[in-house]
């Protein structure tokens, strides 16, 4: 996979990465969310030290990211519960089914 480099501008300052062409579109959806979030940041805590800016930021994105695993894991964990639960009456009802059969002397052929 090769790889080009692409300028970004995020909170007036331009950074050139690194990023496969096929992904570069999304690079610079990420640059623009996260120059918004530090704008944003910025007015909400009238912090003007850049550096602090950006470790707020990453915090909450880190945040943001354990919340959404959090979930992600919730609905696995009950998709997994649900798929067993099926298993099992699935599982009934064959073994139901042969013991009816047996009941009634049905042969397959």
């Amino acid at each position: 996979m090769s790889v080009q480099p692409v300028d970004i501008q995020i909170f007036g300052r331009s950074l050139r990465v690194n990023c496969p062409p096929e992904q570069r579109d999304a690079l610079n959806r990420a640059a623009e969310e996260l120059d918004q979030r530090l704008q944003d940041l910025k007015e909400r805590t009238r912090v003007t030290n850049t550096e602090h800016l950006i470790f707020i930021a990453a915090l909450n994105v880190c945040y943001e990211l354990a919340q959404e695993k959090g979930k992600t894991q919730e609905y696995a964990d009950s998709m997994d519960q649900r798929i067993r639960i099926l298993q099992q009456t699935i599982e009934q009802a064959l073994l139901e089914q042969g013991r009816n059969s047996e009941r009634t002397g049905a042969k397959f052929e």
